[in-house]
């Protein structure tokens, strides 16, 4: 095909994505006062991989290291948090949890289940586009769905869930080449995608990374020009292996003029297309007398590090640097993989850092990911923040960023009071489970109480600001190890059973893990069973919920303390009656108090309603009636109880269009059939709840 004739398909292509986002946005007055978004994603970058964090210590202790100077300049003019937390430590779970904002033990995509659809629910993109974003994905996605072999056949492609342009690779193993038009080593040739076009027959001498930087680049300039405020996920598939580099030294400068640029000619679709593939070795390590494996991880490191530099200097270039928040991380810990480029281990960097663990590993290596958060202008430059945080905190953060209250699904709580310097400590939770079959490796930079350790099923909380790490879990009543991270990084003293202190946090642990997830049969796990423990008996209680009353318009059942609006009306109500509504739309309800369990064994929960609601029983989302809820239809979900008093809140939402307001929660257990869920049975404490 002719040259011209490419850049006429992509010229097309851009056109067309522009013209369905300004189609599909009812963009708000003055929405590009919104500051626009970049999340950067690497895939298995160690915590210790970035100069900032680690490799820069292993300069100044005269051990190999490798560079990463644009990513150090955005720490020294940014916030470091030291202790971020993926949802999962592999790349389907992680990524799920982090695009839906929800932790795994509500996401339905876990463990190993790599190209399951992303279910249909709130996501980043699909909340920053109800807020007037252009939302688009450049890079690794592999969460479309094991059916179909197309963009209009598979189920969960990223356009079906809220992003208006993608350009990048759709299945997960496709990532593991990083020249799609090429058989490299033990890797053959790949499908990408730009938009519903497959063009990897397009890409002939590109490599991913740089590839997406220019694509990224091109169009973050595009929606600069139409004034329209930007949310980009940026998913860089390095530095996992193959160990693939480069072809070409990077260009120099970058931004508007200089560093990579999209072309979209045949043969010639990027500015770094070579006469050879697979072949430089950065400078700065080539001629070392390091393995050459390790030469050309560290190249791969370095040329992400370059493609943040270029984007970094784009929005100079353009005058959006103070205007946008990026947020650089990874998707777990590091990998130990080669795909046919030699021997490979993270041991030769430490790529994890001060940490025990690696990719697959729930001990801090595998799930703590370097992270960086820059906005000039609106946060502290040269800082870090060592409070826990996640992964589903990111949701909760950009809808506060773009004005909006977060669904009332997610696990997570915004950043930005921590961001910006308004409060020192996150106040949300973290929480991961997986299973693996696999070992802990023996190596000698990791304690010995961690050496092949049986991974099995694994699970991890923080509560009180202390982690508490389970490995080959049995079954629910198996002891955590409990841990101080921000002491011992290395998790080498097991702080369990050491205190009464320490014994009753082991308890509260036991009894959290089963009050914040739901099952999924997809991904069983030995504690599925055992009923959600039960509040120690209250003493302060009186008969009655509390409610509350926001007049809002809301496009969603939205977490009410993420309201702007103050209630409109407060007080004790008897059940969930919508009596106390001071309008019939436009309105949010809360009501949250005891719900009183006459015994132990498995519960139904029903509910109806005119337009949406949420229930939450403890931590544990029960009943998600809101995105692709059929106004009226009944929708049912069963838990397992333990006698006694369990928190209970149910949130209803009306706004939209005007309906007979409707809400009817009923539930059936053992020894009763379905009915209304009886005052007898609802309590609020007194004084402050």
């Amino acid at each position: 095909m002719h040259q011209s004739l490419y850049l006429f398909n992509l010229i097309i292509i851009f056109s067309v994505l522009s013209a369905c986002q300004s189609e599909s946005q009812q963009q708000p007055e003055g929405n590009q006062e919104l500051p626009n978004i970049i999340f950067i994603l690497t895939d298995d970058l160690g915590y210790g991989d970035i100069g900032a964090f680690y490799q820069n210590q292993r300069g100044e202790e005269g051990e190999p290291h490798h560079k990463t100077p644009h990513l150090d300049n955005m720490a020294s003019e940014g916030m470091q948090l030291t202790r971020h937390y993926v949802g999962a430590p592999v790349c389907a779970p992680s990524r799920a949890s982090l695009l839906q904002g929800v932790h795994q033990g509500h996401a339905n995509v876990r463990d190993n289940q790599f190209d399951k659809a992303l279910s249909d629910n709130h996501t980043l993109a699909s909340v920053l586009k109800e807020g007037g974003y252009a939302t688009g994905i450049v890079g690794k996605y592999g969460l479309q769905g094991l059916e179909g072999d197309s963009p209009e056949s598979w189920q969960a492609y990223p356009t079906k869930r809220g992003f208006d342009h993608f350009l990048g690779y759709v299945r997960h193993r496709d990532g593991h080449n990083h020249y799609p038009a090429h058989e490299v080593r033990e890797r053959p040739k790949v499908e990408l995608y730009a938009g519903n076009e497959e063009i990897s027959d397009q890409l002939r001498g590109v490599y991913t990374t740089d590839l997406f930087t220019a694509v990224a680049k091109r169009w973050i300039t595009d929606q600069e020009q139409e004034d329209q405020p930007f949310f980009l996920y940026l998913a860089y598939d390095t530095p996992h292996a193959g160990l693939e580099v480069a072809s070409t030294p990077y260009p120099e400068g970058g931004g508007l003029d200089g560093g990579v640029q999209l072309i979209g000619e045949e043969d010639n679709y990027i500015n770094t297309v070579g006469d050879s593939i697979d072949t430089y070795i950065h400078p700065d390590y080539a001629g070392r007398d390091w393995p050459v494996p390790q030469q050309r991880f560290a190249s791969m490191v370095r040329r992400i590090d370059n493609g943040v530099g270029d984007i970094m200097q784009l929005l100079e270039d353009l005058d959006i640097d103070e205007n946008t928040m990026i947020v650089f991380t990874s998707d777990n810990g590091p990998h130990k993989e080669s795909y046919g480029y030699g021997e490979y281990d993270p041991t030769f960097f430490d790529s994890f850092g001060p940490l025990d663990g690696i990719k697959r590993d729930t001990w801090e290596g595998g799930v703590r990911v370097p992270t960086i958060v820059y906005w000039p202008g609106k946060m502290p430059g040269g800082t870090t923040n060592d409070s826990p945080s996640g992964f589903h905190d990111w949701l909760p953060t950009f809808a506060e960023m773009a004005g909006l209250p977060a669904p009332a699904r997610t696990d997570g709580v915004s950043l930005l009071p921590v961001l910006t310097g308004e409060r020192g400590q996150h106040a949300g939770e973290v929480y991961i489970e997986y299973s693996q079959d696999g070992q802990t490796p023996d190596y000698e930079e990791f304690h010995a109480s961690h050496h092949g350790q049986q991974r099995g099923q694994m699970q991890v909380l923080y509560l009180d600001g202390y982690k508490g790490v389970r490995y080959d879990i049995q079954s629910a009543e198996d002891d955590f190890r409990i841990y101080d991270t921000r002491q011992d990084p290395g998790e080498t003293s097991n702080l369990a059973g050491s205190s009464e202190q320490m014994e009753l946090l082991q308890q509260r642990m036991k009894d959290r893990v089963l009050q914040l997830r739901r099952p999924d049969s997809s991904a069983k796990r030995p504690y599925d069973e055992e009923p959600v423990p039960a509040l120690n008996v209250p003493e302060d209680i009186q008969p009655g919920l509390r409610y509350r009353v926001f007049e809002a318009t809301t496009p969603w059942v939205p977490d009410v303390s993420t309201l702007e609006q103050s209630p409109e009306q407060s007080g004790i109500t008897e059940g969930f009656d919508l009596g106390v509504q001071t309008r019939e739309e436009h309105i949010v309800l809360e009501y949250a108090g005891l719900l009183e369990v006459p015994e132990t064994g498995v519960y139904t929960f029903s509910l109806q309603t005119d337009q949406g609601a949420v229930l939450r029983i403890h931590g544990a989302t029960v009943i998600d009636a809101d995105k692709g809820y059929d106004p009226g239809s009944v929708t049912t979900s069963e838990i397992r109880l333990e006698e006694g008093y369990h928190p209970v809140q149910l949130i209803y939402a009306q706004s939209e269009e005007k309906r007979t307001p409707t809400l009817q929660l009923q539930w059936s257990g053992p020894e009763f059939s379905r009915q209304a869920v009886q005052p007898a049975h609802l309590y609020h404490r007194t004084g402050t709840d």
